[in-house]
């Protein structure tokens, strides 16, 4: 902005037509103390200062400007029309003017030195303006500099103080600084401790960098005193302050000793895996002989059992009819034997289940229905009523699934109360989870199915026993059974990855759950 300083409105008025022509912005006082007030408020880049005025004339307030520190960039050109001689342009220099103009003025001629005065006061601002920038700067360069190095000090404290071998260094890759670990492998430390052969990573090291990226191996360092290689961890780590790197810090951290013990600890690993792979082998060969010789056994002792049972039966119609009570003695034989060959055929059909078997894809429904059309006479004799829901079609082994539905609807049928139709119900949901209490899912993994009747049912504190082979919760005279029925439903469930369960009361039944997977994978089992 330009001020222009003139007692007589007469001459600010062309003066300030012009320069607005120019595109100046203008400011204008009519006497010396109202320009001072207008210079303590505002800056100008150039003042246009009459020399002679009422009150105070232009060398006075030339005098005060010069006295203003915000004013010390602004130009004053001096105008008069009557003290034109040389001592008055002497004064007016000496009081802080850059021009002295006589009156009349050529208006060209002062619009001239105006935009030379007015560059000059941008030019002086803006290099004022990058002075300060620069001084900051600095200043901030200074105190980052000073952190960096109050950094380093701390960092190297920190360093000497740790057990391991530790050391810095430059984004150039040269080495800074190491602790005094670093001399137990290297009497230079500008360059790393010598490494094995086998564990060199000289080619390595490069890459990681040029790309500033964290570089971490196990290398064998060559001790200096007894020149034994011992394992160690080198982790260089890359740090850096708004994504740039300043520098790498890194350690080699001794693991000779967990080395050495995983290393002893593969070799035992290694020796008990061949031990028990012979073991395996074994148990595996002891396993095929010993259901030889239950196979053999069993159909050996199932051989005489059928003559004994032939021969009793033949004692009792030909020669004892007539004798009640040879006849009582015989008809216990009898039934001892046939409790006997029912004990051998569970027993065969236990030793069975670890045989391998494939799964396959099974409709429950074919199963049950061949099951209950072999229970055709007893159910019958019984008046049993049997509700069945649709079963679905799952992966199973189908010989050892219908074991499982077998002793379950035998049981139900055998552990009937007198005098009383058996009623068995066998439902089937789909379920989220393999849990008893899961609940449904139209998209499940598994199948609920719960088979249920109304007999004498058992005291649920015994449940974990009904599993166990030869575990039995009722008299042996009163029902019939060899306790290994529901053993033989457990294992065959576990061979289907399943769960198998029991809910009951004494005289109120009892509920047998299965939870079974609706699919298999298809090794053999």
């Amino acid at each position: 902005m330009i001020l222009i300083v003139d007692d007589r409105p007469e001459n600010i008025l062309p003066l300030k037509k012009i320069l607005e022509l120019h595109n100046f912005l203008v400011d204008t006082a009519e006497s010396g103390e109202e320009a001072l007030k207008k210079v303590l408020k505002t800056n100008y880049a150039v003042i246009i200062l009459d020399v002679q005025m009422p009150g105070m004339d232009g060398f006075e307030v030339a005098n005060a400007i010069a006295g203003f520190s915000k004013s010390k960039d602004t130009s004053i050109i001096f105008l008069s029309a009557v003290n034109t001689e040389k001592k008055f342009i002497t004064r007016g220099y000496t009081s802080g003017g850059v021009d002295y103009l006589t009156k009349p003025v050529d208006p060209d001629i002062l619009v001239l030195k105006v935009k030379t005065l007015y560059r000059l006061y941008r030019q002086q601002q803006e290099l004022r303006e990058t002075q300060l920038s620069l001084q900051k700067e600095i200043e901030v360069r200074k105190q980052a500099q000073e952190e960096i190095a109050g950094r380093m000090q701390e960092l190297r404290l920190v360093m000497s103080s740790l057990p391991q071998m530790a050391f810095t260094i430059a984004p150039d890759g040269q080495i800074e600084y190491v602790n005094e670990h670093w001399f137990r492998y290297s009497t230079d430390p500008t360059t790393f401790p010598q490494t094995h052969p086998d564990d060199d990573v000289c080619d390595e090291w490069p890459v990681y960098l040029k790309s500033g990226i964290e570089f971490t191996r196990e290398v064998r360092l060559k001790e200096l005193e007894t020149g034994n290689y011992r394992y160690h961890l080198l982790r260089i780590l890359p740090v850096k302050q708004q994504n740039a790197l300043v520098r790498w810090v890194g350690t080699y951290t001794d693991i000779h000793p967990q080395k050495q013990a995983a290393e002893l600890l593969e070799q035992e690993v290694e020796l008990r895996t061949k031990e028990l792979l012979i073991k395996n082998l074994e148990l595996e060969r002891s396993n095929h002989e010993l259901q030889q010789f239950t196979w053999v056994v069993s159909h050996d002792l199932k051989e005489p059992l059928r003559k004994i049972q032939i021969l009793n039966d033949l004692v009792k119609e030909q020669f004892l009819s007539d004798i009640p009570e040879a006849v009582s003695y015989l008809d216990r034989s009898i039934n001892s034997s046939a409790r006997m060959s029912s004990l051998i055929n569970d027993l065969l059909a236990y030793s069975q289940l670890s045989t391998p078997a494939a799964f396959q894809s099974t409709d429950l429904n074919g199963i049950l229905n061949e099951i209950l059309s072999d229970f055709d006479e007893l159910l019958s004799k019984k008046n049993a009523i049997i509700t069945v829901d649709s079963l679905p079609t799952i992966d199973t082994i189908p010989g050892r699934i219908r074991q499982v539905f077998q002793n379950l609807i035998s049981n139900a049928l055998k552990f009937s109360k007198k005098d009383v139709p058996p009623m068995i119900s066998i439902t089937s949901e789909r379920i989220k989870e393999k849990r008893i209490d899961s609940e449904p899912a139209s998209d499940g993994d598994f199948y609920r199915i719960i088979v249920s009747d109304n007999g004498i049912g058992f005291d649920e504190r015994f449940i974990d026993r009904i599993f166990v082979i030869f575990q039995r919760l009722t008299n042996r005279t009163s029902y019939e059974g060899t306790g290994i029925g529901l053993a033989i439903a457990k294992k065959n469930i576990d061979r289907h990855n399943g769960i198998i369960s029991a809910r009951s009361q004494i005289d109120k039944g009892s509920q047998f759950i299965l939870i079974l997977p609706a699919r298999q994978n298809n090794e053999i089992e």
